[in-house]
């Protein structure tokens, strides 16, 4: 029971990060949410650390350390793909990759449940695809570089599950730290590259632009149709700058509160992972979409679909079995 309740909390909080994270991709892209969002965590864990004690050794080390490139890998694609959209298909379809990884991978390696069991999770990962894959009347299609990027990100999801479950029972939140630790230097180095990129691409487009300005003879200025010149007013540029300013603080508060979020979801889906079993754990966890869904009806108030209660109603079914295994 234990198990199923912490599936099942996992999921919620994973689908509220989730949420926050796809807002604050929009502002500040995808790559430095996943970089303050490992900052972020990587102090709730630390001051987790001081409450909930743990064994620090080099098998703790070295499994949540690869688990945290993986993770900072999905993280990224799976902030990415929401970004990019549609939300209803790639999100359910992350979800079901990240139940099917280590599902697979317990059958495989010997995992016994429940007759009861088997038929629940199966139930369950129909409530996933429902509870998130409704498009509607003229909904926008997935592109292709979507679909890749959600199956590999529910892959590299899937796989921290796999490797977390590989780190010794007394070693607390260990695992996670150095999860996130290899996470925030992975993100913060790909930042630092990008923005070195971006910087030295900006440089050689300016030097461009000089040297088409002093060809013309005249200052450039921003081109409208038929070539003409179009001034900008400027209370339109500082409006446009107060804009940018806003998006900035609003997408970095995000990123922070996103990181809280999935540590403190990392951390319930660590406990479960020791309490129970793998299989049901990443199942009930790959319900995070019911999570999305529900904050994006309160938030955002959009519509929840009749096909999304029915997989709500199927999850709880799912998870009473689940509870009764």
């Amino acid at each position: 029971m234990l198990t199923v309740v912490l599936g099942l909390a996992g999921a919620l909080v994973y689908g509220a990060a989730d949420f926050v994270g796809g807002l604050a991709a929009r502002r500040i892209s995808a790559l430095r949410v996943t970089g303050l969002g490992a900052l972020s965590g990587l102090m709730l864990l630390g001051l987790g650390a001081l409450i909930i004690p743990g064994r620090w050794s080099a098998e703790a080390l070295i499994w949540g350390g690869i688990s945290g490139v993986t993770g900072a890998a999905a993280i990224a694609l799976l902030y990415a793909c929401l970004a990019i959209g549609p939300m209803s298909i790639l999100s359910p379809l992350t979800a079901v990759t990240s139940a099917i990884v280590p599902l697979t991978w317990g059958l495989v390696t010997g995992s016994q449940l429940g007759a009861l069991a088997y038929p629940a999770l199966g139930l369950a990962l129909v409530a996933v695809v429902l509870v998130g894959f409704v498009p509607g009347e003229g909904a926008v299609r997935p592109s292709a570089r979507g679909l890749i990027m959600a199956t590999i990100s529910g892959t590299l999801i899937g796989a921290f599950y796999i490797l977390m479950e590989q780190t010794p029972d007394d070693s607390g939140l260990v695992p996670l730290i150095a999860n996130r630790t290899v996470n925030a230097t992975v993100m913060v180095a790909a930042i630092v590259v990008v923005a070195i990129v971006a910087a030295h691409r900006g440089v050689r487009a300016d030097a461009r632009l000089a040297v088409l300005d002093g060809a013309h003879g005249a200052p450039h200025a921003l081109s409208g149709q038929g070539g003409a010149g179009v001034a900008v007013p400027a209370s339109a540029a500082a409006r446009a700058s107060a804009t940018l300013r806003g998006g900035w603080r609003g997408g970095l508060l995000l990123g922070l509160a996103c990181g809280v979020l999935d540590a403190a979801a990392n951390v319930i889906a660590l406990v479960g992972l020791r309490a129970g079993d793998l299989e049901v754990v990443s199942v009930l966890t790959a319900l995070y979409p019911a999570g999305t869904i529900l904050l994006a009806a309160l938030v955002l108030r959009e519509r929840i679909a009749r096909l999304q209660w029915v997989g709500l109603v199927l999850a709880l079914a799912a998870s009473g079995m689940l509870a009764l295994a």
